[in-house]
């Protein structure tokens, strides 16, 4: 399981990656808010660890963007902040669990344990990205003002993986890892069918595609201007 945590006070970041890392999770630290958001979007997490008071961005406008742009990955914010509003208003904008310090670190194990089997256990119906929709339970894809399309098992697979995470960059080898676990397949599979994929967006008159960067992989991003 792979954490994101984000907070400035460096002692307290020490203590809590030794004690997540000795509970099995690997952990990325980082010390503000900007680095916070930046890793959030470049990378899958099982759940995220967020300060509220940072440098950069504090851990509530991070949260907001990241949810803005559909990332779902479970949140849990640490604050000093005790007021039942700070914490309703942190609810409001995406977080699953908030806890105030100072906390027990039992206490804190236990509500990202709780936060992980949420994510597990919870997948939305339908994932958005700019005008476009996934139907989850249809395998279709649509847009305002035109009838779904449907996709083939693999063409889901793939659009899915893309639009849980738009802007990360997804490989070739990551995509026959996902999608073809069997190892029937190669890379000029995977370009065919993200070629058929391009196909059924432009149709749709989406305003998202499927950007490739050369020698690193494939991404959902807005269309440019």
């Amino acid at each position: 399981m792979r954490i994101l945590l984000a907070e400035d006070e460096e002692q307290l970041s020490r203590a809590l990656t030794a004690i997540l890392k000795h509970n099995g999770y690997t952990v990325d630290a980082v010390a503000d808010g900007t680095d916070a958001y930046d890793y959030a979007r470049a990378e899958e997490y099982d759940g995220l660890i967020l300060d509220i008071m940072m440098p950069g961005m504090e851990g509530t406008e991070v949260l907001k963007r990241l949810r803005a742009e559909g990332i779902s990955t479970p949140a849990l914010f640490l604050t000093a902040k005790s007021q039942i509003e700070d914490r309703i208003a942190g609810l409001d904008i995406g977080a699953d669990d908030y806890l105030t310090k100072p906390f027990d670190m039992g206490e804190l194990l236990a509500r990202v344990r709780a936060m992980i089997r949420r994510k597990e256990n919870y997948a939305p119906p339908t994932l958005v990205c700019g005008n476009l929709s996934l139907d989850r339970a249809e395998f279709s894809l649509s847009t305002p003002g035109h009838p779904p399309a449907h996709l083939a098992a693999k063409e889901f697979q793939m659009l899915e993986l893309l639009m849980t995470t738009p802007g990360r960059l997804i490989s070739a080898d990551l995509f026959l890892d996902r999608v073809w676990p069997e190892g029937e397949a190669d890379v000029n599979t995977v370009w065919v069918y993200l070629s058929n994929l391009r196909k059924k967006l432009a149709a749709l008159e989406a305003d998202v595609e499927i950007r490739a960067t050369r020698g690193v992989g494939y991404s959902m991003t807005k269309k440019e201007a």
